[in-house]
């Protein structure tokens, strides 16, 4: 498993998102492979519920 570098202080750390891992649906989808990855993801919709922005406000 491919570490992120954890860049905000709401971001999943290394062992949380170890911990997560197993929970998550693998999914076997021909076609486009994603632009991000499923903990960009969501880091991304913990930021927007913490935060209450909208969705397009989501830092890259």
């Amino acid at each position: 498993m491919a570490s992120v570098a954890v860049t905000g202080r709401a971001d999943l750390t290394d062992a949380q998102w170890a911990r997560l891992v197993p929970l998550l649906p693998r999914g076997k989808k021909a076609g486009r492979p994603p632009k991000r990855t499923k903990r960009q993801l969501l880091d991304g919709i913990r930021w927007r519920i913490r935060c209450g922005t909208p969705w397009r406000d989501v830092p890259d």
